[in-house]
């Protein structure tokens, strides 16, 4: 029996262990990485160069490469995975090429852009993070990972963690958020919820936590811009999400698109092999951005195609994403000695390695199953997991303003629902919404709808298009969805909004922005409401009418006016599949709102970057001596909504805090509690934040730092003592000289509802 054959009788007997649901478990211990290596290992040795090079092609299912195209590139040994396939007949035939007909019979993996959601599709992860809620943001994860497995998808390019503090960059939207500690918890949270108990079962998928590294901090929020960032600030701040990620066991990275001081990531060795390798020792696969490495080209550190494809693959990237650098200039590139078997070797070497670990090499077939089970209706109802959508969705809406107890809402009586949004099911699902149907997705309109039946009386009228300017139309209208728009005059239609207002009891106002403006290269010049909803909310208010602002966006807004113009004003995001149905649970005071805000609502463009963590500067505003202090004087410094925001519809008391010790020695524990009561009427949720501040340090410290908090749920009247502990770690910074440890010296310690309402607390480490 030649190695060929003697390959493929392997392959067979561990694919006939392993058809069962009970999956392999990934390499944990000493002789499980043993015999994956050993596997490997033995594996490379019977592969030509050519078809190593072909298992670092990752290749996109489009215009790029028709489906017949790469079912014969997969049988020649030149693709190692695919991506944007959800059919499960196509991968099908597509893991057939590979399997049956290719010489090495190596399985390939299928991925896919799983971001909040694949079928049933949860909040956006702004959203999510606006629910601080674990348990939540587990079940979304979890549902996301069930839905696409059963699609045949291996591996999901999420969690997106990049820390994001400039709200204009469109891709707020798929990240969670300003803060380090929040995003990190959110990031470890949904991978392993992704993950599952083992990349190896049959209803887990691989994540890959993107994009590496610093992507969220593209100068002036423009997509794909430059990065220029201190050492101190990218480990302090910047890091950390990937490298929650990393701990948490994510099987892949996605590689930014974006440079860092100057060297692309894409062929960044200090980024991809110091950092993540060497320091973190993270042990999976690294996956270029769409077209990455041919960008280098642009980016003005290659020459051409050629010398592109030597950078990234000694930089470390395992994965080219759809472009052909990797297998038209590799094979040249080694011949000629300017990149070595072994560079290319330990690339193979992570690409099987996450094939094992996805449970392919056990069986190809895993997420795909027999054509004989495939649902009649990719489509079908019963696919979906809408009482999880619903309420996951209703913990994200964030109540920003109640006046007068405007909210929640009567279902009685007549209720017009007015503005651009407010029949949009597409907008609802929000950007990257995977598989995710227009038609299957509940509008805030037929959510309303929904939860009053023959109760209440609904109107509506569109009021304005979303935007009148042309050529954002013309730019948005080349991505996947067409800005609808109504050929009336603005003002015709803000005149009929007004009737129909003048007809209402209240007016429920959904407005914002379309999904596709709070997306990949959608970044925005300005944060105010787009179009003539502004004029719109304006009239509506001339009215006198209470006036309830629904919002529906992507990233924070500029809501001064709106603000003063809204009897109650509801940030809603975008919620998803059943985001009708949780918004109107949310209005009407089926659910009492609890989410809070992840990033800093700004006064104006002009504020930004905007978040609350900053540094205090030697000329701190004051605001009874604001002359020759640190802000601007058209109007207030602060923002119009804080990092951590949110209301209720009832109301909650903190007590003081009460410190376990005052002087803190290096293996203490220290404790702060405070007494968090329900002063209201109806049972809520809120979320008990834990700031720090260290008062003198080596360097300018923050003025405040999230490290902790609790979300509780109190009926009426109860109270709860809330207990935080902390020990030197969580004291712990990146000094001048990148040594992460604590420094003695005096702390204030804060807790409170969000990041600006917080009783204080000082204690001291020695």
């Amino acid at each position: 029996m030649n190695k060929l054959c003697l390959l493929s009788f392997v392959i067979g007997l561990v694919s006939q262990s392993a058809w069962a649901e009970t999956a392999v478990k990934p390499a944990s211990n000493a002789s499980t990485l043993q015999a994956k290596n050993a596997f490997i290992a033995n594996l490379m040795k019977q592969m030509t160069l050519d078809e190593k090079i072909g298992q670092l092609r990752l290749i996109s299912i489009g215009p790029e490469m028709p489906k017949s195209e790469i079912v014969k590139e997969i049988a020649a040994g030149r693709i190692g995975g695919t991506f944007n396939s959800v059919l499960l007949p196509d991968n099908r035939a597509m893991q057939d090429a590979a399997v049956k007909q290719s010489r090495t019979k190596i399985p390939m993996f299928f991925a896919y852009d799983v971001v909040h959601g694949q079928r049933t599709i949860f909040p956006i992860s702004l959203g999510l993070a606006s629910t601080w809620d674990m348990n939540a943001v587990t079940r979304a994860g979890r549902v996301s990972a069930i839905e696409a497995a059963a699609d045949g998808v291996d591996m999901t390019f999420a969690p997106m963690v990049d820390i994001t503090r400039d709200a204009r960059w469109g891709r707020s939207s798929e990240g969670f958020g300003e803060d380090t500690y929040l995003v990190s918890r959110l990031s470890a949270t949904m991978t392993r919820a992704f993950q599952g108990t083992s990349t190896q079962a049959p209803n887990s998928i691989m994540a890959a936590v993107k994009h590496f590294a610093l992507y969220g901090a593209v100068e002036g929020g423009r997509d794909y811009n430059t990065v220029d960032m201190s050492p101190v600030r990218m480990q302090q701040d910047y890091l950390p999400p990937y490298r929650a990620a990393i701990d948490a066991g994510a099987g892949g990275v996605m590689v930014a698109l974006n440079a860092i001081n100057g060297v692309p990531s894409t062929s960044n060795a200090w980024l991809l092999q110091d950092v993540l390798r060497r320091d973190w020792g993270f042990k999976g696969v690294t996956v270029s951005d769409h077209g990455a490495i041919k960008e280098l080209i642009d980016h003005g550190v290659a020459k051409d195609f050629r010398e592109a494809a030597k950078l990234a693959i000694k930089a470390g990237v395992d994965l080219s994403m759809n472009d052909k650098a990797y297998g038209e200039e590799l094979p040249a590139l080694v011949k000629s000695g300017e990149v070595s078997v072994q560079e290319v070797d330990n690339a193979v070497r992570e690409v099987l390695g996450a094939k094992w670990e996805m449970g392919l090499f056990a069986n190809p077939y895993l997420r795909i199953g027999a054509a004989v089970d495939d649902p009649a209706d990719r489509n079908a109802e019963n696919r979906l997991h809408r009482a999880e959508a619903r309420d996951v969705a209703r913990r994200s809406v964030v109540l920003l303003k109640n006046e007068n107890d405007t909210l929640p809402l009567k279902k009685q009586g007549t209720i017009a629902v007015i503005g651009p949004l407010a029949k949009s099911s597409v907008d609802m699902l929000g950007s990257w919404s995977a598989a995710g149907l227009a038609r299957q997705t509940v509008s805030a309109y037929d959510g309303l709808a929904n939860a009053v039946g023959d109760k209440a009386r609904l109107l509506y009228a569109p009021g304005t298009n979303i935007t009148d300017n042309q050529e954002a139309i013309a730019y948005l209208d080349k991505m996947e969805d067409q800005i609808h728009i109504d050929g009336r005059p603005e003002q015709d239609m803000i005149d009929e909004a007004v009737k129909v207002a003048g007809q209402s009891d209240v007016v429920v106002a959904v407005v914002g922005e379309s999904r596709n403006m709070s997306h990949e290269a959608a970044s925005r010049v300005d944060l105010v409401l787009p179009g003539r909803q502004r004029d719109l909310i304006k009239a509506l208010k001339a009215t006198g009418k209470p006036l309830v602002i629904v919002l529906m966006n992507g990233r924070p807004l500029a809501l001064g006016e709106e603000n003063k113009q809204a009897d109650a004003m509801v940030e809603s995001w975008f919620l998803g599949t059943e985001g009708g149905n949780a918004l109107a649970d949310v209005l009407f005071g089926d659910y009492n709102p609890s989410g809070k805000l992840p990033m800093t609502f700004p006064r104006s463009v002009g504020q930004v970057p905007a978040y609350y963590n900053h540094l205090n500067t030697g000329r701190p505003y004051r605001p009874n001596d604001s002359n020759y202090t640190s802000n601007y004087f058209e109007e207030p410094t602060s923002p119009l909504f804080p990092f951590g925001y949110g209301l209720s519809y009832t109301q909650f008391s903190v007590s003081d805090i009460v410190l376990s010790i005052n002087k803190m020695t290096r293996n203490d524990k220290l404790t702060a509690t405070v007494q968090v009561k329900n002063t209201g009427k109806v049972a809520g949720e809120t979320v008990v934040q834990l700031y720090l501040r260290d008062i003198a340090a080596s360097l300018s410290r923050p003025v405040k730092e999230l490290k902790n908090f609790q979300k509780i749920m109190l009926k009426p009247g109860e109270e709860k003592a809330v207990t935080f502990t902390l020990t030197e770690e969580d004291l712990k910074f990146f000094n001048p000289s990148l040594k992460y440890a604590a420094e003695a010296g005096d702390f204030k310690l804060m807790i409170g509802l969000d990041s600006e309402d917080v009783k204080e607390a000082s204690f001291a480490l020695q």
